[in-house]
């Protein structure tokens, strides 16, 4: 009689499991859209959000930046085909229209009278005329022949040049989660996003880099796996190995300067150890060094 009534209680303790929607039930809960690793939280054992700077004209890196087949060229050409959707900032809540990425594209329009200091000293005016009356101009001869063809093809090339070129976008921002799994017992360097930044010697003017727009690295990856002969990582010791950009990324074949470590004042290592240029870069080679140590202690736990 004992052992029916026990049988008879787990029977309903079973059903009562089953059909209560306050039961918590063990279910995938990514914590993260945007993560390509997939690790749900119940298994992260220590993460830290990391900054990096990536050159795209260092030699380590020009095997993602080779000639006419540069990874900024094949994403602005996914972005001009609708294929790619850019991002206003890392935080990656709002997506930035077409409109607004081309602006960003688009060279600074410094006015033609204007004159350098050296010029003015010299006694130049804006109101020197260049090229009209002084035999170069439309009455010299020069350029009169050339044949319409010729002039639609140079209106043509001031058009585009109002416009940067994908290869001079020549410096990425990676955003990644340092991820350690404790049920696999490894680290995972999970990217979440790559901005495309103008670097500061693009404006002269100014000295400030541009930043273009920010991508979901999710994106990216699906969209260099679906193309397997342009997205390449160029093997520059043996054609026969390259690699797709998303492989390059997994196998971290790349090489990015620490910037940032996600902190309350969001400040960037160079704004805390802002005494010396080198002191910056001493500290971003010091905390690098301090992740790696840590992945050392944290398989003694």
């Amino acid at each position: 009689m004992k052992q029916l009534s026990y049988v008879l209680a787990l029977v309903f303790l079973a059903t009562v499991g089953a059909t209560s929607p306050t039961v918590a039930q063990e279910t995938p809960n990514y914590v993260n859209h945007n993560s390509t690793a997939g690790i749900p939280d119940y298994d992260i054992m220590y993460k830290k959000r990391l900054w990096r700077r990536m050159d795209l004209k260092e030699k380590q890196n020009r095997s993602f930046f080779a000639f006419n087949n540069e990874i900024t060229k094949i994403i602005i050409e996914a972005v001009h085909a609708g294929v790619l959707f850019p991002y206003k900032n890392d935080s990656l809540l709002t997506r930035m229209s077409k409109e607004e990425f081309l602006e960003n594209m688009k060279m600074p329009s410094y006015s033609g009278d204007q004159l350098t200091e050296e010029e003015k000293a010299m006694g130049f005016t804006a109101d020197d005329n260049w090229g009209d009356d002084d035999g170069w101009g439309d009455d010299s001869g020069w350029g009169d022949e050339e044949s319409t063809a010729s002039n639609e093809s140079s209106g043509a090339a001031t058009a585009s040049a109002d416009y940067f070129f994908p290869a001079d976008v020549s410096v990425l921002q990676i955003m990644e989660d340092w991820v350690f799994d404790k049920r696999r017992s490894r680290l995972f360097y999970d990217i979440q996003s790559i901005t495309l930044i103008l670097p500061a010697d693009k404006f002269p003017e100014t000295g400030l880099r541009r930043e273009v727009a920010t991508f979901k690295y999710k994106d990216l990856e699906e969209l260099f796996r679906s193309m397997p002969e342009e997205a390449l990582w160029f093997n520059p010791q043996n054609s026969a190995e390259h690699k797709n950009l998303a492989d390059a990324f997994l196998l971290r074949l790349f090489s990015a300067r620490l910037i940032k470590v996600a902190n309350p004042e969001d400040s960037y290592i160079a704004d805390i150890y802002n005494t010396s240029p080198k002191e910056g870069l001493i500290a971003s080679q010091r905390i690098e060094e301090e992740l790696l140590q840590l992945e050392h202690e944290l398989w003694e736990y």
